[in-house]
């Protein structure tokens, strides 16, 4: 084989065949050579990553084919990301540069851990070849990376770059490069190689040797396992951070440097030590480098195993798992293996060897297998590989485990000892002092962060091995219950463990305050895991800050010098000897000996805790966790430069309250959610309660409210709240994390005296009232102490303070600024990002105040705000709500912390106070089986709370457990214990809120948990339990239904609920008593069960959007704050769907209608051409199919596709109901109208047989005349002149048989009609003369047109008297009357003595309306009487107009009889000249298409120009063709122009619908425009118009718009769908032209079959006149004859094109009737009080409620006060939230609260008006521009209560109309 095919089959590292070429390019000396470190995941490693497309680390240099066709040089690149043995990078290879890759984000801490570790490899002249790049995502920023390391010496910004992690910009990688060349010609061009760290290695090797000398001195006959080993290098690394303290350092170095063969033994301890923490980290798939972090694990993941089946994988996950939800039982993992009886088994094959096996004392073992991982190799593997966040938790959660926690911890890289003092500062201990005085015990409750207690600490070490466990000792002293301390007999403890020797462990012993509690006050007990000998460095801390050292030895030597010198020091020792049976034996002043030999662990225990206590009962000295950070030759977490950035700002707050009384500091630093946000809370709920003159009450409530946010902006400078939000925007997010933490830290340590001593007060002062209470229940005693209670409680209110204060303090700011729409002032933070700071820390998995607790409120403004910032970040994604409902101190808040790892508040007292919601992510794991991303848990304050006890209890629970019940998907009720009296309590707040969400369609789901229930396990009592349960909810929804009145008779018609499936028992949280009891194993397996069956039951629910739960917020609350919560709740987002559904629906019915339309136009053409003489309905309904199936397809996409499809299912199947009457009343209407057209075409038929005849007669006369006249063609007067004579005589000839239709006399008739019924002339003429019956049905008042009866013989015996005056009377009283009406009064009766004031108080506004509405009802029913006559077929009758007087005036007589007045005649004239009036135009029309289509007079002069253009044409000696050519034009243009018109009226209406917003919407988007308009033009009477005839005046606005969108805005565009109709009729005559003449040619036939082909291809476009041919029959040449029509066709279809759109007036279909009959086809119903219409697009829309966004004030419709003349200015929308009653009629004495409205009768019962705060300044302005035109209509003054609040009057037109588009 040749060198070309050997070199082609070389392989690379990785075993991949390269090419010859590829071999060559490897052999290439590098121009450079870089090799990658740091995380792995900054950077996205791929084919596109220019810098490196491979991810398996290598120590082989790569030749970057990338970076070659980037810039041309040959540069190597290693990949040793990750930190895999960084020794062993080869830097005999000569490195250029190291890149160091930091993730953004976490780029400070990573930064700081990896200088570390490379100065301690490398040594710090390393640091130059370093080039820092910090990576970041496409969407991300790290503009603040540089400023961030600048706090460290050993960085340098030349060496600093920044790019995205993909790697794929050629740009930054050109700049990256340019950077690496500069560093590099710094350097010289050297590279870094082995010689570079020599020196720093030998300085090592020294220390080393030294360290090895002082820990091997007087232990050299001990054989140590190679964990000991292991530890004594880790040690090591310690020593070379405190070699300080060493005095013989150069004598150590001296006597090492002799034995080089123990530095080659110790480098081959530390690499094996070293080497086994790497694997241990293998097996559990963790890395150091890749810190794990709390958002890791506060999400919604698989359930945790809790199997015997869990992989060494799966250890770090499950562990954390289980300590978050406080399962002690974490540390015992079970751990999957195949058979655990016979996994070490060893067979034996002979009987011969059996014995000498079995006596043997060696045993073969299986070296390949691997032991099982040690339980605290696992917590100490987590906690090493967790960031300082995690850790905190992860101790946290420990520590209410009652666990020991690491104290002091060895590193596992550099063998530093570290404390991690920071994952203490969460940690709260609570306990009770005993001391003794005057033969007194006082008992002092404790309660403090543990590393501020100054307590005693007791530590215990071993020197050497031991048979005795020392952490079992422990335990027995802490807790004989609990292992506090792993030992060895703890279940899964191995003989081989690696990151415990050198580990500290801390816990503590907290007394409860009782005689048998081991100590008496709180003791902290250090564990030193491993040989005190070995282990120098923690051994000399412990000792020195110990109060008390214990020490094991396995026998008392005198060579143990550690023993000696504690012996010698002043602090106190217990020696315990393993070998020694001797009792305890005071050797000196603090100083004792005992024996464990042959003693019981228990008789130990408790001479240990006899001793030492003595001990610690005269010392002074005391430990503090937090002393630890002075301590020298240790590093403390809270040293990392990021944690100390966080606490610097965090200091910089807490130094302003220096000094200050804790009650005081919120008064001070946050004074807009105190006294200012109660009190605005207080009036706002007032808004609700109003009472007298609520609009003037109203508007100063609302200036007050304004005040209070001015009064908030102007204190909302304080210093506090400026370093706050500066810190929160300026600190990176890890800082910014620190920051928060430490502001709490800070804030509790500064709060924790003060409440502990308030919280004993409380606890005292309580017990004092609760015995009361038995003893004296009545007593003044008992008033006196629940007055100091309250006064504590307030104490405490005060005193209570955290960072939710700042939280809501920002809020508060926020929304008076919102309010006020203020700028913030110059130095102060810009208030318009807190809800971005807010949003950012709420996804960052922090709980966010939903109501304020303390004001008993909910910041709409804010939590909106801060929703709606959510949403921009995540986008609107979906979540499950779940809430927690249960009374105070049940473990709400505990359980949902240890159900989600949460971290809501629990202490004792008050836990939470209001409620907090907490975003909880669903994990990619799991995510596929739920249709949500997010849980959204909603954790609130107890019910029945103590401090709110006596003070609106039940109020505040109801409306809370409604808000709490509204928001969640699901509810868990949280009932603690088995009380039934509170489970009764709980349980009637509970079924009365799910109640009303049944009523208002809201649909939550609900758990029962049964806590701190006895016996769990007994299925017979739980049963039991369910059943009495079941029985409860039953009979609580039964009280509630009374309530709440609603039909239901057990809890099952109000909520779907299983009890066998919905109901969860509990085991209680403790196992023991307090403090020192663990949580119970048994409460955290239910927690997990509960977990599980929530997550089944929302993996069934699609949640709801952000969005959507914003929404719900602000309906729940608004309703709320009304008694009336059910009448209230107004669903936001449900009315949105429903008004978006309503645009959908007029959409689906203009489909149908326009497709209608277009079918009726055909028809009607063909029965006009007489091709069609009967309709059938299943012929419309099939030529409608296609349309009407596309239409329900449509609808089936619209409810199953959309988003909010979930709310559109209860109205599908009405609104499907709706498509399918809307069509067949399509149907129905069309076939109507179209058999009116064949009975009218029928009832012509004799005027249509004689036509022809007319024709040929005229055609033939015209003919002799021409030819008479041909001479005197060109004189057009002349023919003008014999064609008249001609055709005067001819029609006389014509028609002398026929009678003439004449034109009808309304005007006789009407007069006749009413001198019929006895009225007398002159009052029709004085009212036809005023025009006063115009306006009947708008006057503003009829007083004067009635008389009350027990007046009327008075009035008559005054007529009587001036009977003979009669004439002269009637005149004046007349004119008086008119005068008097106009101006609403009536002067006959101030004759009588009764004054206006006095007739009008009698006189109420609701009569006043129904006077109104009887006369829009007559005028209504008149014209539909009316319209049935046959009017247009066989003419006018004045019997019809006799037949509606006769019903007017029944219907009169019929009104007044059940009335206590009369009606003048007056009243009687002018509603029937006014029906008369309404009923007069058609007639008129429908008389006058009766005689066009049946009057042969009118039919012959209407033909009149089209005869003589023909007679003219045979003047001129044109031929029959040319001749006839024109008469066919002439009828195609009069036929042309009619469809035109009418095709144009349809496709100006479709244009209009859908491209003008005012027809596009629904029916309130309607409304909108015609208020507008109305505003607009500023006309009083057509206002008054609109309030009495909406939809009479929404005519005239469409009517108007359609004028306007015509002939001035769009008049281009309708003249182009004009021409468009135009060439459309064109082509199709030019097509028919074509068929006739072809078909004539190829059938030899003549002219009477070319207009029979051309009549039949146009008979569905054009209706055509009748074309005689009888005259033309001479016609041979037929393309000649088209010819000549197309010309004349040319001059028709210009002149057309220029066609006035006006003409379409003319004809059947015009657009604005087209768009009157969609668009008004809806509901008119008028609001009862208002008479604002209702505003659904459906015409019946039962069974939903009527319904208007905005109401309007009651004196826009006249209302007043009963008895007086005072206007009534409220909204009822106001009124309906106030405490105000009304008449609901005339003669009703019944008064109704506005809240319960609805039981005022049938008007009131179909209306649904929600209170709304919101003021619409439309109809305020209207009021106020129009005050004297509605005081003089309504003659009713606007003074008193009817005041118009000054407030209005600053409205503005302007103002006013664009309050419009906010509704």
């Amino acid at each position: 084989m040749n060198d070309e095919a050997q070199h082609s089959e070389t392989k690379d590292t990785r075993g991949e065949t390269k090419s010859a070429s590829a071999e060559r390019k490897d052999k290439m000396e590098p121009e450079l050579t870089l090799v990658l470190i740091g995380d792995t995941n900054s950077i996205e490693i791929g084919p596109k990553n220019i810098l490196l497309e491979h991810d398996e680390p290598t120590n082989v240099e790569h030749f970057s084919s990338k970076l070659y066709d980037l810039c041309g040089r040959h540069i190597s690149v290693i990949n040793r990301l990750g930190f895999p043995n960084i020794h062993r990078i080869p830097l005999n290879q000569g490195i250029h540069a190291f890149v160091l890759l930091l993730p953004n984000g976490l780029h400070v801490n990573h930064y700081h851990s990896a200088v570390q570790r490379l100065e301690k490899a490398f040594g710090k002249d390393f640091l130059s070849y370093v080039m820092t790049i910090v990576t970041h995502e496409l969407d991300e920023t790290c503009e603040s990376a540089l400023e961030d390391f600048k706090d460290f010496s050993s960085f340098a910004e030349q060496r600093f770059h920044t790019c995205r992690r993909s790697m794929t910009d050629e740009k930054e990688m050109i700049d990256l490069l340019e950077k690496i060349d500069v560093m590099v010609s710094e350097n010289d061009r050297h590279c870094y190689t082995t010689l570079m760290c020599n020196g720093n290695k030998e300085q090592k090797e020294q220390l080393e040797q030294k360290l090895y000398k002082e820990e091997t001195t007087g232990t050299e006959n001990m054989d140590h396992s190679s964990e000991t080993k292991c530890n004594a290098l880790n040690e090591a690394g310690g020593a070379e951070h405190s070699e300080t303290t060493h005095d013989d350092t150069a004598g150590d170095a001296e006597l090492m440097s002799s034995r080089p063969e123990t530095k080659e033994k110790e480098d081959s301890d530390r690499q094996k030590c070293q080497g086994e923490t790497e694997t241990l980290f293998r097996r559990l798939h963790l890395q150091y480098q890749q810190k794990l972090s709390p958002a890791d694990f506060l999400k919604i993941g698989p359930p945790v195993k809790t199997t015997q089946d869990i992989s060494e994988k799966d250890f770090p996950n499950t562990f954390l798992q289980r300590v978050m939800v406080l399962d002690y039982r974490a540390r015992y993992i079970p751990e999957r293996q195949g058979s655990p009886d016979l996994r070490h088994s060893q067979s034996v094959e002979s009987d011969d060897d059996d014995l000498d096996a079995l006596f043997g004392t060696t045993v073969d073992v299986d070296e390949s297998k691997q032991t099982n991982v040690h339980p605290m190799d696992v917590q100490m593997a987590v906690f090493h590989c967790s960031d300082s966040f995690l850790k905190q938790n992860m101790i946290t959660k420990l520590s209410q485990c009652q666990y020991a926690l690491p104290f002091l911890v060895p590193n596992p890289e550099t063998a530093t000892i570290e404390c991690p003092l920071w994952t203490f500062r969460q940690i709260i201990k609570t306990w009770k002092t005993t001391q003794v005085k005057d033969d007194s015990k006082l008992v002092t409750m404790k309660s403090m962060p543990i590393c501020n207690a100054e307590t005693h600490m007791v530590s215990f070490f071993r020197l050497g091995s031991l048979s005795e466990s020392k952490s079992q000792l422990m335990n027995s002293l802490i807790n004989d219950r609990h292992n506090t301390f792993f030992h060895r007999n703890c279940p899964g403890s191995t003989k081989s463990r690696y990151l415990m020797d050198g580990v500290v462990e801390i816990a503590w012993y907290c007394p409860a305050g009782k005689p048998n509690d081991s100590f008496t006050d709180c003791i902290a007990f250090c564990n030193l895991h491993g040989d005190a000998l070995m282990i120098e460095t923690q051994t000399k801390i412990l000792t020195e800050t110990s109060s008390v050292n214990v020490v094991l030895v396995p026998t008392l030597e005198k060579r143990h010098r550690c023993l000696q010198d504690l012996y010698k020091s002043q602090k106190p020792l217990i020696i315990l000897i393993a070998d020694n049976d001797c009792d305890s034996v005071r050797m000196k002043q603090g100083k004792y000996k005992m024996g464990l030999k042959d003693r019981s662990q228990s008789d130990v225990s408790k001479t240990l805790k006899g001793i030492i206590g003595n001990m610690l009962s005269g010392l002074q000295t005391s430990f503090q966790l937090k002393s630890m950070a002075n301590v020298s030759g240790i590093r403390v977490d809270e040293d990392d430069p990021v944690c100390r950035k966080g606490e610097k700002a965090a200091i910089k707050i807490s130094n302003l309250f220096q000094g200050m009384n804790v009650s005081k500091i919120k008064d001070r630093f946050l004074p807009c959610q105190g006294q200012l946000w109660h009190q605005w809370s207080r009036i706002k709920k007032e808004l609700y309660h109003l009472k007298g003159n609520v609009e003037k009450e109203k508007s100063q409530k609302n200036q007050q409210l304004m005040k209070i946010r001015e009064d908030q902006c102007s204190a909302s400078c304080s210093e506090l709240m400026k370093s706050f939000t500066e810190s929160l925007i300026s600190l990176s997010s890890q800082e910014k994390e620190y920051f928060l933490k430490w502001t709490q830290i800070l804030i509790d340590a500064l709060c924790t005296d003060d409440l502990s001593s308030i919280l004993q007060s409380y606890d005292e002062k309580w017990s004092e009232v609760l015995v009361l209470k038995k003893k004296h229940p009545k007593s003044q005693l008992l008033e006196g102490k629940q007055d100091e209670l309250e006064t504590i409680s307030k104490k405490l209110q005060s005193a209570t303070f955290g960072l939710e204060h700042i939280f809501r303090e920002m809020g508060q700011i926020y929304e008076a600024h919102q309010a006020l729409k203020k700028q913030p002032n110059s130095g102060q933070t810009n208030w318009s990002k807190y809800p971005k700071l807010a949003a950012d820390l709420m996804i960052s998995g922090r709980p966010m105040e939903l109501m304020d607790g303390d004001a008993g409120h909910v910041p709409l403004t804010w939590i909106s705000s801060v929703l709606e910032e959510v949403i921009k970040k995540l986008g609107d994604q979906r979540v499950f709500v779940l809430s927690v409902l249960g009374i105070q101190s049940s473990g709400k808040s505990t359980m949902l912390n240890a159900m989600f790892g949460l971290q809501f508040a629990v202490s004792a007292g008050r836990c939470t106070k209001g409620a907090f919601m907490q975003l909880v992510k669903v994990s990619e794991e799991i995510k596929k089986d739920f249709r949500f991303d997010y849980v959204l848990v909603v954790d609130t304050e107890g019910l029945r709370a103590l401090e709110l006890a006596g003070n609106a209890t039940l109020h505040h629970d109801n409306a809370l457990a409604t808000f709490v019940v509204g928001l969640g998907n699901m509810t868990l009720i949280n009932i603690f214990g088995e009380n039934p009296a509170e489970m009764q309590d709980v349980l009637q707040i509970v079924v009365q809120a799910f109640m009303r969400m049944k009523k208002v369609k809201l649909s939550p789901s609900c758990v029962f948990v049964h806590q701190n229930v006895t016996d769990i396990g007994a299925a017979e009592k739980n049963m039991d339990g369910k059943r009495r349960l079941q029985e409860k909810l039953d009979q609580m929804a039964q009280l509630a239904a009374k309530e709440e009145v609603y039909d239901a008779e057990c809890f099952s018609d109000v909520i779907e609920f299983d009890v066998l499936q919905d109901v969860k028992y509990f085991a209680q949280l403790w196992e023991g008593s307090p403090p020192m009891a663990p949580p119970n194993p048994g409460y955290s397996e239910s927690v997990q069960e509960l977990k599980s069956m929530i997550l089944t039951k929302a993996s069934q629910s699609a949640g709801i959007t952000l969005s959507h739960f914003k929404s719900t917020i602000q309906d729940l609350w608004n309703a709320l704050m009304n008694e009336q919560f059910v009448f209230s709740f107004k669903n936001t987002l449900e009315i949105a769907a429903y008004r978006k559904l309503e645009v959908q629906y007029g959409n689906w019915t203009w489909d149908l209608r326009s497709s209608m339309l277009t079918i009726e136009n055909q028809l009607y053409t063909k029965i006009e051409n007489g091709k069609l003489d009967k309709v059938d309905h299943t012929y419309l309904l099939k030529e409608m199919s296609k349309t009407y199936e596309k239409i329900k397809k449509d609808m089936t996409l619209y409810f199953e596709d959309n988003r909010d499809k979930d709310m559109l299912v209860q109205w599908r199947g009405r609104f499907e109901i709706k498509i399918k009457e809307f069509h067949e009343d399509q149907v129905k209407e069309v076939k109507r109208k179209l058999d009116e057209v064949i009975q009218q075409k029928k009832a012509c038929k004799k005027l249509d047989d004689k036509k022809p005849e007319f024709e040929n007669k005229l055609l033939q006369k015209s003919k002799e005349l021409a030819q008479q006249l041909k001479d005197k063609a060109k004189d057009e007067e002349e023919l003008q002149k014999h064609f008249n004579s001609v055709w005067t005589d001819c029609v006389s000839e014509l028609t002398e048989d026929i009678k003439p239709i004449k034109d009808i006399n309304l005007e006789e008739d009407k007069m006749f009609i009413l001198e019929e019924l006895v009225i007398e002339r002159s009052l029709i003429n004085e009212s036809n003369s005023s025009g006063r019956y115009k306006n009947v049905s708008k006057a503003g008042n009829y007083c004067a047109y009635i008389t009350h009866k027990k007046y009327q013989e008075h009035c008559n015996e005054i007529q009587q008297s001036q009977q003979s005056k009669a004439e002269t009377s009637t005149h004046m009283n007349n004119e008086i009357f008119s005068a008097e009406l106009k101006a609403g009064s009536d002067v006959a009766q101030h004759k009588l003595g009764f004054g206006s004031t006095t007739q009008q108080n009698v006189f109420t506004h609701e009569e006043q309306e129904m006077i109104r509405t009887f006369i829009n009802n007559i005028e209504q029913q008149s014209l539909d009487t009316v319209k049935t006559k046959p009017v247009a077929t066989r003419g006018y009758s004045p019997t019809y107009l006799q037949e509606v007087a006769k019903n007017v005036q029944e219907e009169a007589t019929k009104f007044e009889s059940e009335r206590n007045y009369s009606f003048k005649k007056e009243f009687t004239v002018d509603v029937l000249l006014y029906v008369f009036e309404r009923l007069g135009s058609w007639l008129s029309d429908s008389h006058q298409t009766f005689k066009k289509n049946n009057d042969a007079l009118t039919y012959l002069n209407n033909n009149k120009p089209q005869y003589y253009n023909v007679f003219r044409s045979f003047c001129k000696g044109n031929s029959s063709a040319v001749v006839f050519g024109e008469m066919i034009c002439d009828k195609l243009k009069v036929s042309t122009v009619e469809t035109v018109c009418n095709k144009t009226a349809i496709d100006l209406a479709g244009e209009m619908r859908c491209s003008f917003p005012a027809f596009s919407g629904n029916r309130l988007d309607l409304e909108k425009h015609v208020l507008k308009s109305l505003a607009q033009k500023e006309d009083f009477d057509d206002f008054i118009n609109y309030i009495r005839h909406p939809r009479e005046q929404v005519e005239v606005f469409i009517k108007e718009e359609v004028e306007k969108y015509i002939f001035r805005k769009h008049e281009g565009k309708a003249q182009n769908i004009l021409k468009k109709n135009v060439d459309d009729i064109s082509h199709r005559v030019r097509q028919a032209l074509f068929e006739a003449t072809e078909t004539v040619k190829t059938q030899g036939g003549g002219t009477e079959m070319w207009v029979n082909e051309f009549s039949s291809f146009l008979k569905d476009e054009l209706p055509l006149d009748t074309i005689c041919c009888q005259n033309f029959s001479d016609i041979n040449n037929f393309d000649f004859l088209k010819e000549e029509i197309e010309k004349g066709l040319v001059n028709i279809i210009e002149e057309m094109k220029h066609l006035s759109l006006d003409k379409m007036k003319e004809f059947r279909l015009r657009p604005d009737q087209i768009l009157i009959d969609q668009l008004c086809k809806c509901c008119w119903v008028k609001c009862p009080f208002c008479a604002a219409v209702c505003t659904n697009t459906l015409e019946d829309h039962s069974p939903e409620d009527h319904s208007v966004p905005f109401h309007r004030p009651g004196a826009v419709n006249g209302w007043h006060y009963r008895g007086t003349i005072l206007m009534n200015v409220d909204f009822c929308t106001t009124n309906v939230a106030s405490d105000d009653s009304f008449y609901p009629g005339e003669n009703s004495e019944d008064l109704y609260l506005y809240k319960q409205y609805r039981k005022a009768g049938p008007r009131y019962a179909n209306w649904r008006i929600t209170p709304d705060e919101s003021k619409l300044k439309y109809w305020t302005w209207f009021v106020c521009r129009f005050q004297k035109n509605l005081e003089n209509h309504h003659r009713c003054k606007f003074k008193g209560n009817g005041e118009i609040p000054s407030e209005w009057k600053t409205h503005t037109k302007e103002e006013a109309i664009q309050s419009l588009d906010e509704m």
